[in-house]
């Protein structure tokens, strides 16, 4: 008997240490090919500042003349792809020039081990570093009117877009979807301008506590903002243009911020004095943790992409 139980035992050791030699043979193995993908999805070459190395973007200008409003579009955590080459189109149809860089350095997939990954070895000084390099090509183009500059991403994009707009004074408006927050208003006093904040009502990885606590932090940091949480709604559910010109939850978010844009960018006349504010937040392992599960297992995994 004793010698059965330890077979039985010994077996699921050896397939527990065999899937998990899988799945660390799969993370490089994902990355395979993320330099052709980027090239193929990008049109643009940003000559990195102090010293910085080039950033990759997609650039999507609008018909007409400018100077045009500016967004910095931010990706989720799987790295630049097709989806956010389609919003940042979308979005420049609405008359922005829309610049949606690379902020993994060279690494993109669909793989969510990989995802993770790429999260870990992105610090966020590092993507710092690039979006000001970003920023200041934005300043030099004639048909960018940098004092109209926000900056919008998609959970890991929508964290990367509140830390950023804390570290650039210049960023007139922020737009979260889904990104996991700061919430303590003496850090959120620091903000430039107002924040849209867009959330689904079943996002484990985002806890509706702290979505109520990003709400209340912003108020009590007299930053103007907006706040939405979608019922029903999973993690990532604003997926791409397609979906969103078929309407529902979709299309209402996306034309929430078209709105919060059109107020706090197209019509807006500000003069901005760009600097640095000193913010480190460090990893935020808990929302990375639960994003594996949303993306794996949780209602983002029944969701498209």
């Amino acid at each position: 008997m004793w010698k059965t139980v330890k077979r039985i035992l010994l077996g699921f050791l050896l397939t527990f240490i065999g899937l998990a030699a899988i799945l660390l043979i799969s993370i490089p193995v994902a990355g395979i090919g993320s330099e052709a993908r980027l090239a193929a999805l990008t049109n643009t070459v940003i000559p990195g500042i102090h010293g910085g190395p080039d950033v990759r973007a997609y650039v999507a200008r609008p018909t007409g003349e400018g100077p045009f409003p500016v967004v910095i579009m931010i990706h989720e955590f799987f790295g630049l792809n097709e989806s956010i080459v389609g919003k940042a189109d979308g979005l420049a149809a609405e008359g922005y020039l829309v610049i949606a860089p690379d902020t993994m350095r060279g690494q993109t997939t669909t793989w969510i081990p990989r995802a993770i990954y790429q999260v870990i070895r992105t610090d966020q000084t590092q993507v710092n570093a690039d979006l000001d390099s970003v920023f200041a090509w934005l300043a030099s183009q004639p048909d960018a009117d940098i004092n109209r500059a926000g900056i919008a991403g998609f959970c890991y994009g929508g964290r990367v877009s509140l830390l950023y707009s804390l570290h650039n004074n210049g960023i007139a408006a922020t737009v979260i979807f889904y990104g996991s927050s700061e919430t303590d208003p003496a850090v959120l006093k620091n903000l430039p301008g107002p924040v849209l904040g867009i959330f689904g009502g079943d996002d484990s990885s985002i806890p509706l506590e702290e979505v109520r606590a990003l709400e209340a932090g912003l108020r009590q940091a007299g930053i103007p903002h907006e706040i939405s949480i979608y019922d029903g709604q999973p993690h990532a559910f604003v997926t791409d243009m397609a979906s969103i010109r078929a309407g529902g939850a979709q299309a209402q978010a996306w034309n929430q911020m078209l709105r919060f844009l059109e107020i706090n960018l197209k019509n807006a006349d500000k003069s901005r004095d760009n600097q640095s504010i000193a913010h480190n937040p460090g990893f935020a392992w808990r929302y990375y943790a639960m994003l594996v599960w949303e993306h794996a297992f949780g209602s983002a995994s029944h969701h498209g992409h």
